[in-house]
C-alpha cells in the first residue's frame, strides 16, 4: 500500500493509504506501541457507516475502547461539543496514556485534534478521514481548531497526528457533489506542485458521471498519496507557518473563505468555495505575475470537467463577500498576503494585491468564464 512519510523529527508519522484499511486500524495503532484507551470521536453521519468496523478491529487488537459521537455539521464544531467529549472521556477513565481516534471528515478531524491538544496537556491522536476533503488535505499537517462566533478556526493548536489511515473506499458513501468538492484541493496541489495531475482529475471527472469502476478504486489509493505527498514536503519545509512555504496551500482560499462565510451554512461547500477563490486567484495571477492564458485555461478545465461552481451565485454580493474576505486571518497587520501562481507549480505569496482588487475580482466572478 502507498505509505506517505512525514518527516518532522520527533513528530514523524505514516499516511497509510490502502482500499479497506479500515479493516487494518487495530493492527497499525499496535505498531506505535500504543498502549492506553482509544477515545473513538465520530459524527451521527459516519459513526453508522464505519464506527463498528474500526472498534471491532481495535478491540481484536487488544485496546479498549469509549465512544463519543456528536451531532454532524460544522455548526457543532465549537468549544460545547469539545467539553462535552472532554467530560465522557473523564467519565470513561481516560488518562494521560490514553489516545484519541478521529473518525469523519474534515470537522470530526479538526475537533478530535484539538481535543487530544488539549486533554491532559496533550495526548497522541490517529486520523482516520472519511472525505476526499480530509484524506487529502485536512487530516494531514497537525492544524485542529474550532470556531467561535467571530471565525471559523480561530481557537486551535499545531497537534500533529501519530498516524493517518486513508481507506479510499469510504468515498463510496459519498454524494458526487461531495466527491467534486474535495477534488478542489486535489486541483489546488496540482497548480502548485504537481500540473500533469490536473490531466487526471479531469479523467476521474468523467468517472464521477459515470459511477465508479473497480479499476477507478484500484487507482484511487495512488491519486489520494499523490495529493497527501505533495501536502506533506510543504508541511516538512513549513511545518507551523514560520517562513510563508506553507501558505501556498492557501492558493483560491482568501476569496473563498470570504465567500463561504457571506452564505448561510452549508449553502456552498468548501471545495466550491476553493473553486470560486481559484479562478479569482488565477485572474489576479494574470495581473500581477503574467500567468499565461493556457496554464490558467488548464485549471479551469478542471474545475469546469469536476462541474465546480465559476461564478458566484445570484444571492452571493461582492460587497458582502469583500467584508468577510478583509476578516480572513490571512490577513497579516491589515497586509493582504495572497497566494499567486507565476506559472503552473510555481507559487508566491504576494503583498501588491489591494482591497481594491478584491472588489474588483468579486465582481468580475459574478460574470461567467
Amino acid at each position: 500500500m502507498p505509505v506517505v512519510n512525514l518527516s518532522l523529527g520527533t513528530r514523524s508519522y505514516n499516511v497509510h493509504v490502502e482500499n479497506n484499511a479500515l479493516d487494518s486500524v487495530g493492527y497499525l495503532t499496535g505498531r506505535l506501541r500504543l498502549h492506553g484507551k482509544a477515545a473513538i470521536i465520530s459524527d451521527s453521519n459516519v459513526y453508522p457507516l464505519y464506527g463498528e468496523k474500526v472498534i471491532h478491529s481495535l478491540e481484536d487488537a487488544g485496546y479498549c475502547t469509549s465512544l463519543h459521537v456528536f451531532e454532524a455539521g460544522e455548526q457543532n464544531k465549537n468549544l460545547s461539543t469539545v467539553e462535552q467529549i472532554v467530560n465522557e472521556m473523564v467519565a470513561e477513565g481516560h488518562d494521560r496514556s490514553s489516545f484519541v481516534v478521529a473518525l469523519g471528515g474534515g470537522v470530526v478531524g479538526d475537533l478530535a485534534g484539538f481535543v487530544a491538544s488539549v486533554y491532559y496537556r496533550g495526548i497522541p491522536f490517529i486520523q482516520i478521514p472519511t472525505t476526499v476533503m480530509a484524506q487529502v488535505d485536512s487530516s494531514v499537517g497537525g492544524k485542529t481548531a474550532v470556531d467561535i462566533a467571530a471565525g471559523k478556526n480561530l481557537i486551535g493548536a499545531f497537534h500533529q497526528p501519530s498516524l493517518v489511515i486513508a481507506d479510499p473506499t469510504t468515498l463510496l458513501s459519498l454524494s458526487p457533489r461531495v466527491l467534486r468538492e474535495g477534488m478542489a484541493e486535489m486541483v489546488k496541489h496540482a497548480a502548485i506542485r504537481k500540473p500533469s495531475m490536473l490531466r487526471t482529475l479531469r479523467q476521474l471527472a468523467q468517472e464521477i458521471d459515470l459511477g465508479f469502476t473497480l479499476n477507478t478504486i484500484e487507482r484511487l489509493p495512488s491519486v489520494i498519496a499523490d495529493n497527501i505527498a505533495i501536502k506533506a514536503r510543504i508541511v516538512e519545509e513549513d511545518e507551523k507557518e514560520t517562513c510563508g512555504v506553507r501558505a501556498f496551500l492557501n492558493l483560491g482560499h482568501t476569496l473563498g473563505h470570504g465567500i463561504e462565510a457571506s452564505v448561510p451554512y452549508g449553502e456552498l461547500l468548501h471545495g466550491e468555495v476553493v473553486s470560486l477563490g481559484l479562478r479569482g486567484a488565477l485572474r489576479l495571477s494574470r495581473k500581477y505575475c503574467n500567468l499565461s492564458t493556457s496554464a490558467e485555461r488548464e485549471v479551469i478545465d478542471t474545475l469546469k470537467a469536476l462541474e465546480l461552481p465559476l461564478t458566484l451565485p445570484e444571492n452571493v454580493t461582492a460587497e458582502r463577500a469583500l467584508k468577510f474576505t478583509a476578516s480572513d486571518k490571512k490577513f497579516s497587520g491589515g497586509t493582504i498576503r495572497f497566494v499567486l501562481l507565476r506559472d503552473l507549480s510555481e507559487p508566491v505569496l504576494s503583498e501588491d494585491v489591494t482591497a481594491d482588487d478584491l472588489a474588483e475580482t468579486l465582481q468580475w466572478l459574478t460574470t461567467k468564464p
